[in-house]
């Protein structure tokens, strides 16, 4: 199950990556805001049986700006007086994003994560001989055991068919969380301010668009897409 040191070891910096697709909405554990249930790719064999809901971390390789808008639901009328009078009812979200030349998979394999958030289906660096004329091979990412050249997208984040594969599967509303300074989600307090390094937002949306293109094909195992998306709100 996805906890507070699940999350801190799927993410490459200390900002997490900016989108997460979960199918519950989540909670806080250890001041660390989580999703619930299994990634996607998560190892079956750990898994607690009942454990159904999924997620996804989006890759931030190439990703282009997140635009925001938001649509405010109301009703306007003039009173007698002249004055315009409005009775709100909601604010709605819709979020519109696009990667360019994005890897189709993230890892050359599933890479089976483990409680801890690594990688344990890959090749570790006592599997591999540390041939000298060959030093990308024996790059780590926070401190997992495994190679540059099985991972394809760099942060470890879902690449364009896995993307694909959630929206195909998801025809009703999921959730989304976002990352970015948005502080006041947290209060006034000073503390408020010391929250960038996990997610600030979930909000439950469904796809009304995604486009996506294959640009290159890759000359091994996986190929680059372009992916354009657009999420609205519940």
């Amino acid at each position: 199950m996805a906890n507070s040191v699940y999350m801190n070891g799927r993410r490459k910096n200390l900002r997490p990556q900016g989108m997460l697709w979960a199918e519950g909405p989540g909670s806080f554990d250890n001041g660390v805001y989580v999703p619930e249930g299994l990634e996607v790719g998560f190892d079956p064999a750990s898994a607690e049986s009942n454990a159904q809901s999924q997620f996804i971390i989006l890759s931030d390789d190439n990703r282009g700006p997140m635009f925001f808008s938001i649509q405010r639901i109301e009703t306007r009328e003039r009173m007698i007086n002249g004055r315009l009078r409005s009775h709100h009812i909601a604010d709605k979200l819709s979020l519109s994003v696009s990667w360019q030349m994005l890897p189709s998979r993230s890892f050359s394999v599933n890479p089976e994560f483990d409680t801890d958030g690594n990688p344990t289906n890959l090749i570790n660096s006592t599997d591999h001989d540390n041939d000298v004329s060959t030093p990308e091979k024996n790059v780590m990412y926070s401190g997992s055991p495994y190679f540059k050249d099985q991972q394809y997208t760099s942060d470890g984040g879902a690449g364009g068919a896995e993307m694909l594969d959630w929206y195909d599967s998801h025809q009703g509303s999921f959730w989304v969380y976002l990352a970015y300074d948005k502080h006041t989600s947290f209060g006034k307090e000073d503390s408020a301010y010391q929250n960038l390094n996990i997610y600030n937002q979930a909000v439950e949306m469904f796809f009304s668009d995604f486009t996506y293109s294959v640009q290159k094909r890759g000359g091994s195992n996986h190929d680059l897409w372009d992916i354009s998306l657009t999420l609205e709100e519940v």
